[in-house]
C-alpha cells in the first residue's frame, strides 16, 4: 500500500516522539534503587525501542524512494 510522504513523515514524527519516551523510561527504570526488580519493564521497553528504531530506517528508506 503506498503512503503518502506526509503520511511518511507524521508516522516517523510520532514515532520519534515515542522512541524519546521510551528512553526516558528506560532511564528512569534503570537508575531506581533496584532497578533489578523492574527487569521486565527495561526489556519491554529496550525491545520496543529497538522496534521503533527498525520502524524508522523503514521509513526513511521509504522516503527516499518517493519523487
Amino acid at each position: 500500500m503506498p503512503y503518502s510522504k506526509q503520511e511518511l513523515l507524521e508516522a516517523r514524527r510520532q514515532i520519534s516522539s515515542t522512541l524519546h519516551k521510551l528512553e526516558e523510561t528506560v532511564r528512569t527504570l534503570e537508575g531506581k534503587e533496584n532497578p533489578a526488580r523492574c527487569k521486565p519493564q527495561i526489556t519491554l521497553a529496550k525491545r520496543r525501542i529497538r522496534a521503533f528504531t527498525i520502524a524508522m530506517e523503514l521509513i526513511g528508506r521509504e522516503l527516499q524512494q518517493l519523487p
